[in-house]
C-alpha cells in the first residue's frame, strides 16, 4: 500500500484526508495514476497512520476517506544515530537507505584522514542523500524521517549529546558487539552513536583517538566486508541483540 506524509491539518473531523501538498499530488494523481477507489496509508506528523481509500480527484486535491487510523510502531525504543565516512556514488546512496530501513535517527557524513570523497563533494550531497532518506522513509511506512547533517568531523561528532558511542573498527581484536552488550545493554529512550570508518579503515591516529577517549571499539568478526556492507551488519546486529 503507497505511504505518504501529510500534515494533521489536512484531516477533516476525523473521517477525511485532503491532500493538497503539490509534491503528494503529483506523485499520487500523476505518477502513480491513482484512481477512486483506491487505498492510501498516510501519516501524519503525531506519528499516526491512517489507511485510507480515495474517495475523489480534482485539480487540485485528492479526497481520500479514512477506514482506520492507529499509533506507528515502525520505530526503535532507543535512538540510534550513524556516523560514517562517505563513500562515493552508489555505496553511498545504498547507506541512506538501508540505515533508514533499520530505524536509525539521523546520519552524521563524517569526514575522516582515509574518507573516499572530497569535502566540497561530500558536502554538495547532504540535500540528495536526506531525499533518499525521505524516499525510503515512505517505502518502509517509518513515521518519523530520519535527519542527514552536515558533514561533519570525529572531534565534533563527539561532542554531541549522546548517552553513548560505540566504534566498529577492522582492526578491532577486542570484543564482539555480543560479548560487549551482554555486559552493556542498551536502555529504552538511550541515544545510541554508532561510528564506521571509510573502506580504507581509520588510521592509527583515529584508532589512537578512540582510545584516548574509552570508546568501545567492536569487532564485525573475521570476515572482512566493504564499508557500506559493515554498516548494515553493525546496525542489524545492535537491533538484533537489544530485540533478543
Amino acid at each position: 500500500m503507497p505511504h505518504f506524509f501529510i500534515g494533521s491539518n489536512e484531516i477533516i473531523n476525523t473521517k477525511l484526508v485532503r491532500i493538497t501538498d503539490k509534491e503528494n499530488y503529483r506523485h499520487i494523481a500523476r505518477a502513480l495514476r491513482a484512481r477512486v477507489g483506491e487505498k492510501l496509508l498516510l501519516i501524519d506528523e503525531g506519528q499516526v497512520q491512517y489507511e485510507t481509500i480515495i474517495s475523489e480527484i480534482t485539480n487540485q486535491e485528492i479526497v481520500c476517506e479514512i477506514q482506520k487510523s492507529y499509533p506507528s510502531k515502525r520505530d526503535l525504543d532507543f535512538d540510534l544515530f550513524l556516523a560514517q565516512s562517505p563513500l562515493r556514488s552508489d555505496s553511498q546512496l545504498t547507506i541512506m537507505e538501508k540505515a533508514t530501513e533499520l530505524g536509525v535517527r539521523g546520519v552524521y557524513p563524517v569526514l575522516t584522514d582515509n574518507c573516499a570523497v572530497k569535502k566540497d563533494v561530500a558536502q554538495s550531497k547532504i540535500e540528495k542523500w536526506q531525499k533518499v532518506m525521505y524516499e525510503a522513509s515512505k517505502q518502509c511506512e517509518r513515521a518519523k524521517i530520519p535527519k542527514c547533517y552536515p558533514l561533519t568531523t570525529l572531534h565534533e561528532v563527539i561532542n554531541c549529546d549522546f548517552d553513548r558511542i560505540i566504534v566498529f573498527g577492522e582492526r578491532s581484536t577486542e570484543q564482539s558487539l555480543k560479548q560487549y552488550l551482554s555486559e552493556n545493554k542498551i536502555n529504552n529512550g538511550e541515544k545510541l552513536l554508532v561510528i564506521i570508518g571509510p573502506e580504507g579503515g581509520f588510521s592509527q591516529a583515529e584508532f589512537e583517538f578512540f582510545k584516548e577517549n574509552k570508546f568501545p571499539i567492536i569487532s564485525l568478526g573475521d570476515l572482512i566486508l566493504k564499508a557500506d556492507t559493515a554498516v548494515i551488519v553493525a546496525l542489524g546486529d545492535i537491533i538484533y541483540e537489544y530485540q533478543g
